[in-house]
């Protein structure tokens, strides 16, 4: 940066000693050239100090003054060298104006304003006094504390660029313009930087202060450009917890504004260490929840459990003090039976010895214990568990909100990162969470699971890996978002339906315990309620579930066709499309159905077909005529038998 300010700085002091000898060679307006000559030595001389001082001053700044000053200076060698005409015919044909003299005076004044600032702005030595606005920044005030706070990011001490860091934070957050000012002024870089080497206050402001300023796509692409990904995985590998809830929730902003970026929080490791934070005293045994290695021979959890043998993995049940959010019970509940089910039914054989050669660099390390004290002491490179147990609850419980909630942000749409997430184990964590955590965990952790699942429905090998019928964490899963649809919590209701909807296809025949809960919820006052609940039928109830008419019989059974002729008729616009869809499915797969034909479901049909506001919908407009002419054939059909 020095060298960059003191090339910007040759010219304006070449052409300041221009015209301090020019206005000593002037033949008119000599009181004034000699006023002029003043106010340019002393602009002369200050911009002498901040070459010599170019090591610690703000370019960006710098930049804009450098640019007016020049202006102006050429302006003041132009006019002092008119007074220097000589003979009469000389000063006869040229003309200056008075009030030139005047305007290039405050002109001048201004730009040594605007250096005197910069100096004082860029110094060491400001005895935190209020520096005021440089005449440049009068159109803009607020570009000036911007200015004054990023060079306190580079120049001030700790205390200082953490007050800097909180104070960006403010402006980022009251106008998203002051947002896009910090960023066009550099204020990323430093942000950065404190982040990575500040206080823990600096940190969290610093953390937050990035979150914040991506507010759109763009921006977002300039802070990933700046490094932000190695910066925060090493805050959460290495940090504190209270500094990683917060740089957490910065990634679930960064990538909610810009899906394009989340695979370079993946390739920094950043989805590892986040689903270390969530099973951290999740499960008893929450360093093996840790992303599989590919590289390896075996996978994190296999080399774990076949380094300690069976043995060894009863007597760590036993012993164990891990604080975890189920408690110790002398009775297990059903999820930690999931849970012991899950971890017990990966015993491979024991590797060999050399397995551990194998692994390259960086990968894993398992340590035994030399004592019989810690059998069960593992250590997981990259992922620093180290005093997180000593935080108090609340912020543990923020930590892993903030986790779930950057999971949740991104693993959006990205099959990439819903492999690695369903590889980790996590969906056993997500499980265990909607049970027993407080509201923000469960709700972030129901809005991960549903964008996992929304993935997993596009992808039948995501599917069938992650979410077969005999995956312990996939029952689990499952099992919780039964009982949340059974006691119809608002907050967590509708991410559960759609994630219930999107594994549809996942369930076999003799799973009987999903469609009567989304029926009951057709029912439900809540129009929005209502629409999730018809529109996860759907999904069972479509030709392309290869179970489509078991499910279609198990809908009819559990009493869903009269609340979907209500609806058909009664509903609002927003439940009236996928009810009628609905219909037409069961009507479509079940045509002998003798509870339709009880219903009348035919007329409901015909009705429906001359609706204007129920046409216009291909799917309805292809599916309501061959619904109705497979019901008519059977219904017919039944008629004439009887």
């Amino acid at each position: 940066m020095a060298g960059v300010v003191k090339q910007l700085l040759a010219r304006p002091i070449q052409v300041a000693d221009m015209v301090t000898k020019a206005a000593d060679e002037a033949q008119s307006f000599k009181q004034d050239c000699q006023e002029i000559k003043g106010k340019t030595e002393k602009l002369a001389g200050l911009l002498r100090q901040v070459a010599r001082a170019s090591n610690d001053i703000y370019e960006r700044p710098t930049r804009r003054i450098v640019d007016e000053t020049e202006q102006v200076l050429d302006k003041a060698l132009t006019l002092v060298l008119k007074c220097g005409a000589t003979g009469f015919l000389g000063r006869l044909f040229t003309i200056i104006p008075a009030a030139a003299f005047r305007k290039l005076s405050m002109q001048l004044e201004n730009s040594i304003g605007d250096v005197s600032w910069l100096l004082a702005v860029s110094g060491d030595n400001r005895d935190d006094e209020y520096l005021g606005l440089p005449p440049i920044a009068a159109n803009e005030p607020i570009l000036c504390l911007i200015w004054e706070q990023i060079a306190n990011l580079y120049t001030g001490t700790l205390e200082e660029r953490a007050d800097a860091s909180a104070s960006l934070v403010s402006l980022a957050r009251d106008n998203d313009r002051y947002g896009k000012l910090i960023i066009e002024e550099g204020g990323v870089v430093p942000l950065l930087k404190l982040a990575k080497e500040g206080n823990p206050e600096g940190q969290e402001n610093a953390a937050r202060a990035i979150g914040l300023l991506g507010r759109d796509a763009e921006s977002v692409e300039q802070i990933v450009n700046a490094g932000v990904c190695a910066v925060f995985a090493k805050i959460l590998k290495e940090g504190q917890m209270k500094v990683q809830s917060i740089v957490a929730w910065a990634v679930s902003e960064l990538a909610a504004h810009h899906p394009k970026c989340q695979d370079h929080f993946s390739q920094n490791n950043i989805i590892r260490f986040l689903v270390s934070h969530i099973a951290f005293e999740t499960v008893q045994e929450h360093s093996k929840y840790t992303i599989v290695n590919k590289q390896g021979v075996s996978s994190i959890h296999s080399v774990l459990v076949a380094s300690k043998g069976p043995d060894s993995h009863k007597k760590e049940e036993t012993e164990s003090n891990i604080n975890r959010p189920l408690g110790n019970r002398a009775v297990p509940t059903q999820m930690q039976n999931v849970v012991a089910n899950t971890l017990k039914g990966k015993n491979p054989t024991p590797p060999q010895p050399n397995n551990q050669a194998n692994h390259p660099k960086g990968g894993l390390q398992v340590s035994h214990a030399k004592s019989n004290h810690h059998p069960h002491h593992v250590s997981i490179s990259g992922t620093s568990i180290k005093g997180r147990e000593f935080e108090d609850p609340a912020t543990k419980a923020q930590m892993k909100a903030m986790a779930a909630r950057a999971l949740w942000q991104l693993c959006k749409g990205n099959l990439s990162i819903c492999r690695s997430i369903t590889e980790s184990r996590a969906l056993l964590c997500f499980a265990i969470l909607l049970e027993k955590s407080t509201d923000d965990v469960k709700y972030y952790s129901a809005m991960a699971l549903m964008e996992i699942t929304a993935v997993a429905e596009q992808n039948a090998d995501l599917r069938r890996s992650s979410f077969k019928p005999t995956s312990p964490a996939a029952k689990a899963v499952v099992d919780q978002l039964l009982k949340i649809i059974e006691k119809t919590d608002t907050e967590l209701l509708v991410p559960c339906i759609k994630t219930i909807g999107h594994l549809a296809r996942t369930f076999r025949a003799t799973e009987t315990r999903i469609v009567t809960p989304l029926v009951k919820l057709l029912d439900e006052t809540e129009p929005e309620v209502s629409m999730e609940a018809v529109m996860a039928l759907n999904k069972f109830a479509t030709p392309k579930n290869f179970l489509h008419v078991n499910h279609s019989k198990a809908i009819v059974k559990a009493g869903g066709v009269k609340h979907l002729i209500q609806l058909v008729y009664f509903g609002e616009q927003m439940v009236q499309f996928p009810s009628l869809t609905l219909l037409c499915y069961i009507a479509y797969n079940i045509p002998d159905s003798e509870v339709l034909a009880q219903d009348e479901v035919l007329i409901v049909l015909e009705w429906a077909s001359k609706q204007a506001h129920l046409s216009g919908d291909p799917d309805i407009d292809d599916l309501l005529p061959e619904a109705k002419s497979r019901l008519e054939l059977y219904q017919s059909r039944g008629k004439r038998f009887h």
